[in-house]
């Protein structure tokens, strides 16, 4: 973070100071009071299940140098209208003001988060790089994002989320991406927008606020991606498997743990690129990380190295993890919806190719009306694939438990109440060389089974 004193924040988010010295440094903004520190500004959001003002006491005695909060404290604060606004307010002036970098906006329904740290990999072979930490895509996480940047800062690579129509052009107005990024539209979030044309238009709005001088990178093999190009002054640069995209793949293949190899073309230049991350969906989002290399100068050399090295940043996502019992256990329990959930489980029937295959799935959410014929679909879908045995977690999952069935005779389905259960279930059952995919909606809380059956190193 740019240093800065309390009084410049005030006058930034326009607030008034209480019972602090407007002289004061900040040299950090943070919304969890465990995290406080000297010179740390706490910033007290009031939630639905908590008040952050409740904390700030918490986050004074840790070293807090200020608040900024909806009402007067007993203690140092700055007085604003809303806190979240306020931080808002704060971001979009640092954009503004103190930073030089270039900065990217990604969002899509689902790869948001790989695509983001892809992206990473490939910047920062050309300069500082300064990209969101896991899923921090929320107007809270969005404008701690930018204030993390500092002078030396050349790139800022912010993921952007959204829970309805408004939300995304809010977090471009604060962040001012040159580069927008729109990696898929599919039903993630459909229970909320109604319609797949209501994520459509939320989700191009990415692309509206991009200056003419800008980069409006999109997926060349989603039509409904495609349309949103109509939305934008910005160059338009695709990135596909079509032999129309401007950065494609061919040659694709998987190895015996789904890690994609292809060749990337841009121009008349062909590089061969293999990456270490798992499932072939990790093509497109490798694919939209070179396309914003190329739009920003990068080499195609450097950019096929940069992906050649990369691995998961972020947890949860797709991890691959061996267990001394000999199983292979895959976490991407950090969140789901049909295509994500597509996604992983073709991952899995290539991954198990020869081997004993087992489905841990749990609820998809925020699918609305859709929710039922979703969840048979990807039933059904386990079947198509030739997977084991189906383990569903939780009574939503129960249309997953009834499309598996009609769809098949040979995948063992079962059902457990919980995550719990599903671990006893599975202890009880698994044997060496097994292949586990456990995925579900982040609230639903699988990613315990994978912890429980292949726990990470602690060094």
């Amino acid at each position: 973070m740019i240093p800065m004193t309390v009084g410049e924040i005030a006058d930034a988010v326009c607030g008034t100071c209480a019972q602090v010295d407007a002289k004061a440094v900040v040299t950090d903004v943070i919304v969890d009071s465990r995290q406080a520190a000297p010179g740390a500004m706490f910033v007290a959001i009031a939630g639905d299940r908590v008040d952050g003002h409740e904390f700030a006491s918490a986050a004074f005695a840790g070293g807090a140098c200020v608040a900024l909060a909806s009402r007067m404290l007993d203690g140092p604060c700055i007085v604003v209208d809303d806190p979240v606004l306020a931080l808002g307010r704060l971001a979009h002036w640092v954009r503004v003001h103190r930073l030089q970098c270039t900065v990217v906006g990604i969002t899509g329904s689902s790869g948001k988060t790989s695509t983001k740290d892809l992206i990473a990999e490939v910047l920062s072979r050309r300069g500082q790089t300064v990209a969101a930490a896991g899923s921090f895509n929320t107007e809270v996480g969005v404008p701690l994002t930018i204030l993390r940047a500092d002078e030396a800062t050349k790139y800022l690579v912010l993921e952007m989320g959204m829970r309805g129509e408004g939300h995304i052009q809010y977090l471009c107005e604060i962040a001012l991406p040159s580069a927008g990024v729109l990696i898929n539209i599919g039903l993630a979030h459909v229970g909320m927008l109604g319609t797949i044309e209501g994520v459509a238009r939320a989700k191009g709005e990415i692309l509206e606020g991009l200056p003419s001088e800008g980069f409006a990178v999109i997926n060349a093999d989603d039509a409904a991606v495609v349309a949103q190009a109509r939305r934008t002054s910005a160059s338009v640069v695709s990135f596909g498997t079509a032999a129309s995209s401007d950065v494609r793949a061919t040659d694709v293949r998987l190895d015996d743990q789904a890690r994609p190899s292809f060749t990337l073309h841009h121009d008349d230049q062909a590089v061969p690129v293999s990456l270490l991350l798992h499932g072939e969906h990790s093509v497109l989002n490798a694919l939209a990380a070179a396309a914003v290399g190329v739009c920003l100068g990068v080499p195609i050399e450097d950019i096929a190295e940069a992906l050649r090295a990369a691995t998961p940043r972020s947890s949860w996502r797709m991890e691959v993890h061996e267990s001394a019992e000999g199983w292979t256990i895959v976490n991407d329990a950090y969140n789901a919806n049909p295509d994500s959930m597509r996604a992983a489980l073709q991952a899995l029937a290539a991954m198990g190719s020869g081997r004993r295959t087992w489905a841990v799935l749990g609820e998809m959410r925020e699918l609305g009306d859709l929710s039922e014929s979703q969840h048979e679909e990807v039933g059904r879908l386990v079947a198509s694939l030739g997977i084991a045995n189906l383990i569903c977690v939780g009574e939503a999952t129960r249309p997953v438990e009834a499309g598996c069935s009609q769809e098949s005779s040979t995948t063992r389905v079962m059902w457990a109440p919980g995550p719990d259960e599903a671990i006893d279930l599975l202890r009880g059952e698994l044997a060496f060389g097994d292949v586990v995919l456990v995925k579900a909606s982040r609230s639903i809380g699988l990613e315990r089974v994978s912890e429980a059956l292949a726990p990470k190193d602690p060094s």
